[in-house]
């Protein structure tokens, strides 16, 4: 199970991390996939498959057993026949193939690239910044989105939660990060759309930041 997020956020934080940093320059730039690089609309997968009530019931978070409970054991490695399975035990087989057709279409849910994020990667890419990714993610996900975005082919590689059986913000998948990338910490910028990952990417040495836009980042690494 994922490691928990129990410190509170400082918003000013999020304006402060960068503005002095350790090092002369930044090295690297790690990026989170979903609200980051990619605008991530899962409700896409299934819209008029179903009545827009059915959709509601499947993304209830209310649903102590929704679609989001079993997109975390997906991120962990689960596969999607166990979840399926899983999926139908909890509510019965009248709509388990409901998460079946989630899987299926998984690839309408990519709505696009991030507005600026492309230009970005590319500028940062011509600068010399080294590029990675660090994603909650399935492998399958994330090789649906390179395919379908040429643009993340400029990382260099990504660590995905769910090949690692490990998640963020759970410390250790940023030690994986650092040892496979042969980071320095000081010199690289995670950049998350969530502050609890945010928070944890510090505590492992990383500067970090919660994004807002390519622009931020812009001024963060190249400005």
């Amino acid at each position: 199970m994922r490691a928990v997020c129990t410190q509170p956020y400082d918003e000013a934080m999020e304006h402060t991390a960068i503005t002095t940093p350790a090092t002369p320059h930044v090295t690297d730039v790690m990026f989170g996939y979903c609200g980051v690089l990619i605008d991530w609309r899962p409700r896409r997968t299934i819209e008029g498959l179903y009545p827009a009530g059915v959709v509601d019931m499947f993304f209830d978070p209310a649903d102590l057993h929704s679609v989001a409970y079993y997109d975390d054991l997906a991120d962990l490695g689960w596969s999607e026949e166990r979840i399926i399975a899983d999926y139908e035990r909890e509510h019965g087989p009248a709509v388990a193939w409901i998460m079946r057709l989630y899987f299926e279409f998984q690839r309408l849910g990519f709505y696009d690239m991030i507005d600026g994020m492309p230009t970005l990667m590319r500028d940062l890419h011509a600068r010399g910044v080294r590029l990675w990714g660090l994603t909650n993610f399935t492998v399958r996900g994330v090789r649906e989105m390179h395919g379908k975005y040429p643009w993340l082919n400029l990382l260099g590689g990504t660590v995905i939660s769910a090949h690692e059986g490990v998640a963020k913000p759970d410390p250790r998948i940023y030690d994986i990060a650092i040892g496979r990338f042969h980071l320095n910490p000081a010199q690289t910028l995670f950049v998350d759309d969530n502050a609890c990952n945010v928070l944890a990417a510090r505590a492992a040495g990383l500067q970090a930041v919660r994004f807002e836009s390519a622009a931020q980042i812009r001024a963060l690494t190249l400005d």
